[in-house]
């Protein structure tokens, strides 16, 4: 089975801080690349930034963004999407149903898909304060202060403990013990935007980066092939 994997959009309402850092209609180029050579493609969460409205709403800051971006919410609904939600679309859990991990049994190679925040404590346990944390980010950035947002977001992402050193990633462990509980011989996340393919033992661990930013990074699946690729480019 041919399955790519994508992940970490944050596409936002129009006047909300700008993540996705694309041209919608260059965008679905790719995402129609995407539906011509692969049968499945796997929406690894983050895929609408639901948390940086001017005022907390998440239900209603998913409506808005899917308004803000109609080709591609019309894409992404289509039959060979498949949608695992995040910690920013967490929302999408009630409102669509989108689960937070799929199994896929595929050429008899089992994969785990999963976004990663449920390795963040802070997410786990306050949820709320991790998401006030995102809303206000979005107030620092409307006020043109990019130095202290990034600083505050830099401290954010040693806390994750993510790099891409197999050996000493904190991240990587975690997913790595997960498909193990689970019996996954491939384990796919997203959550810490670090494009990665590492070897743990007998199990594969992926990270599908991010499409934010500007961005294009994705994973590409072939079980048949047994082939597993990380793309920054398509």
């Amino acid at each position: 089975m041919k399955i790519a994997v994508i992940s970490d959009l944050h596409l936002a309402p129009s006047g909300a801080p700008d993540l996705f850092g694309h041209d919608d209609l260059e965008f679905s180029r790719f995402l129609r690349f995407l539906e011509q050579n692969f049968e499945q493609v796997v929406l690894l969460g983050d895929i609408w930034e639901t948390l940086t409205g001017r005022f907390p709403g998440p239900s209603a800051e998913l409506r808005r963004a899917r308004d803000s971006h109609p080709d591609i919410a019309r894409r992404l609904l289509g039959p060979r999407y498949t949608y695992v939600h995040g910690n920013h679309d967490f929302v999408a859990a009630s409102a669509e149903g989108a689960p937070e991990e799929i199994a896929i049994v595929a050429d008899g190679v089992r994969l785990l898909f999963t976004h990663g925040h449920q390795n963040d404590r802070l997410v786990q346990h306050a949820r709320w304060v991790s998401e006030f944390g995102v809303w206000l980010g979005a107030w620092i950035r409307r006020f043109g202060l990019a130095a202290a947002y990034q600083a505050l977001r830099r401290l954010d992402e040693k806390r994750h403990g993510a790099t891409h050193d197999a050996t000493s990633c904190a991240f990587q462990r975690w997913a790595v013990n997960v498909a193990e509980l689970k019996s996954a011989d491939v384990v796919i996340t997203g959550h810490t935007h670090l494009a990665t393919r590492a070897e743990h033992g007998s199990r594969l661990f992926l990270n599908s980066g991010s499409c934010s930013e500007g961005a294009i990074t994705f994973l590409s699946i072939d079980t048949r092939r047994g082939e597993y690729a990380v793309h920054h480019s398509w």
